[in-house]
């Protein structure tokens, strides 16, 4: 994983992450304002048509977000998102998800995820919209002020 000044607190955010570790999913790159995590999809993921559950996909792209908005240091929490599924998953397909900010002004911010299959096919989009709660670092320490 790529390195920067604030990656300390995400990687301690990952580190208490249960939710991702029992699924599999991998951080790959964290840097403020950008997040790449990986997933496989496992037999315990797909729905009664036999494709990954949108929940398992809302995860991880959430999960994304998540990185992606928590790497400049402050505790930062969804307050909405929203998803749209473009193709299904199917089991062993090894998904991608990539998080961009759009904007961050004051407490809030803007994330689009991209959730890829290994071969590029999109397999859906998510937007998500954060803010910060004040005086919390990622990783649990108070900041100061």
């Amino acid at each position: 994983m790529r390195r920067s000044s604030t990656v300390t607190g995400t990687e301690v955010m990952y580190a208490r992450d249960r939710a991702c570790q029992a699924l599999g999913i991998q951080l790959v790159d964290v840097v403020p304002g950008r997040a790449c995590l990986r997933m496989r999809v496992t037999d315990a993921m797909v729905n009664g048509h036999g494709i990954a559950h949108g929940g398992y996909l809302f995860l991880l792209a959430d999960a994304a977000f998540a990185y992606a908005s928590n790497a400049y240091g402050p505790v930062t929490l969804a307050q909405s998102a929203q998803i749209e599924f473009l193709r299904p998953a199917a089991v062993d397909d090894r998904l991608v998800a990539e998080a961009v900010e759009r904007t961050r002004r004051g407490l809030t911010g803007i994330y689009d995820v991209t959730i890829c299959q290994s071969t590029g096919e999109v397999v859906a989009e998510f937007r998500g919209h954060s803010v910060v709660l004040p005086r919390a670092r990622a990783g649990g320490d108070l900041m100061e002020g």
